[in-house]
């Protein structure tokens, strides 16, 4: 079995959300180490082997109860549409998943983002101050607010595991799907913002892979953990160069899309809400967390030169994509 974990199951983990980015990835990461997995979703769009599939409604805290069943490990890795978070709904989802753990042993663990954090915050570790800069993220603190308070409360332990932008192959709807690589068939890639500014990445592959190795040690752990995943801290020139050490062809570097998020999104309303957060790209922000890293190990992780190369390589093949 992977990573030195005896033969016997180490537990039970349902996926709440199963066909997102994190819940799919989440989902077979617990899948090959072991666990016995059940991924909760409106439909099987993705199956994975080795996963029972619960259909339900997220809307309905009966249904999500049902998919929890008995399990020792819950990831909500459930999400609205990104222009469908304000006027409470993403706290009422919260909400929903808080009623449906009940009072139990059990364990939530829940994805977090950068933008409970300010952009002058050049390093952000678990204990740094959270001062959200924009509407999206002020819903973001809320929601894990929710979650904290119901584990303080002795409802479940909390997990939280944050990270910066997804990346992994076959992804639609991401930072490489709408914008990096948007016109890779025609020879061009475009970089966010400049090249001497660092982002901080994580591919999904790692990250699922961290969800398991922190559930794995949660009898270690207090009530409530705020991680921060280090993932791929690069500047975009790190970025572009490993971008065409990877293609195929060679490719011409454009200015990203910027404008044409923000035209169309007079008429797509998540374009219009990506363009909001592009302070993200114009600043700084390196996750960091020591704890974290001892718990996943220092030979951990995808190279980031694999990483790029192996998300790459499908806009050049034409594969069907995983959406949001």
């Amino acid at each position: 079995m992977a990573d030195g974990i005896s033969d016997k199951a180490p537990g039970k983990v349902t996926i709440l959300g199963i066909n997102g980015h994190i819940g799919h990835h989440a989902a077979a990461a617990f899948a090959a180490a072991g666990w016995a997995v059940t991924g909760f979703g409106r439909a099987n769009r993705h199956p994975l082997p080795g996963v029972i599939f619960v259909s339900g409604d997220a809307d309905s805290v009966a249904d999500i109860r049902r998919a929890v069943g008995d399990a020792d490990v819950v990831v909500n890795a459930l999400n609205l549409p990104y222009h469908q978070w304000d006027q409470g709904r993403m706290e009422a989802q919260t909400s929903r998943v808080i009623e449906a753990m009940g009072k139990s042993s059990r364990t939530l663990m829940y994805p977090g983002n950068i933008y409970n954090y300010a952009a002058t915050q050049r390093v952000v570790t678990p204990n740094a101050p959270q001062n959200p800069e924009t509407p999206r993220g002020e819903i973001r603190v809320r929601s894990e607010a929710l979650l904290r308070q119901a584990a303080e409360a002795g409802k479940f332990q909390l997990l939280i595991i944050r990270a910066g932008d997804f990346y992994a192959p076959n992804n639609a709807l991401d930072w490489y799907d709408q914008g990096i690589m948007r016109e890779a068939g025609k020879g061009r890639v475009a970089v966010p913002d400049k090249l001497e500014t660092g982002h901080s990445w994580a591919y999904l592959p790692d990250l699922g892979k961290a969800f398991e190795k922190v559930a794995w040690h949660r009898k270690e752990l207090g009530a409530f953990e705020n991680f921060h995943f280090a993932g791929h801290f690069v500047t975009g020139g790190q970025l572009l160069a490993a971008i065409k050490a990877a293609a195929p062809v060679p490719l011409t570097v454009t200015a990203f899309p910027w404008m044409v998020f923000q035209v169309v999104g007079v008429f797509m309303p998540m374009l219009r809400e990506v363009n909001k957060m592009r302070y993200l790209w114009r600043n700084t922000m390196e996750l960091k967390d020591q704890r974290l890293d001892a718990i996943l190990g220092p030979d951990f992780g995808t190279p980031f030169e694999a990483a790029v190369a192996a998300t790459v390589k499908p806009f050049f093949a034409g594969k069907a994509k995983l959406a949001a």
